[in-house]
């Protein structure tokens, strides 16, 4: 594994303490907002090292960042109620994706990690009863970085 995402894994664990804590404080107001905790779970339990939440620059935001094994994952959450309007997934169109990729290549040039392995996942959460689990669908490698914010494989 690269030095560079070592370091990041090691940063992500010390910071984990304190939002654990935080988290069991605050309380998750917005359906989004539980349903990106929830997602963090279902990647947690798959092994992935969740190192950042939340990420934001001046291009955008991506709800989880993510380490599978030697791979940086940019992991993109969207949870509905019903779908009335269409899959939870539908919503990450092609405006949403090379919004994501420009966020994502500019993760990776401020952590000279332009040489790893990353990847686009997708997370779609349907919680139609807030007191019963939801369901969740995992889309590893959903899209891919296209344009000017093409990835280096």
């Amino acid at each position: 594994m690269n030095n560079r995402i070592r370091s990041l894994i090691q940063t992500a664990w010390l910071n984990r303490v304190t939002t654990t804590l935080a988290d069991r404080l605050l309380p998750l107001d917005s359906l989004g907002k539980r349903g990106e905790r929830e997602a963090e779970r279902y990647l947690l339990r798959k092994g992935m090292i969740i190192i950042y939440r939340s990420f934001e620059n001046q291009f955008g935001e991506i709800d989880l960042i993510a380490v599978d094994e030697k791979t940086i994952v940019f992991v993109e959450v969207k949870t509905r109620t019903s779908d009335l309007a269409g899959r939870p997934d539908e919503a990450v169109d092609d405006r949403k994706q090379n919004q994501i990729s420009k966020t994502a290549i500019a993760f990776l040039r401020q952590n000279q990690l332009l040489d790893s392995p990353a990847r686009f996942d997708v997370i779609s959460i349907e919680w139609n009863d807030p007191n019963s689990a939801p369901s969740i669908t995992h889309f590893e490698n959903a899209f891919e970085s296209t344009g000017e914010f093409q990835m280096l494989s």
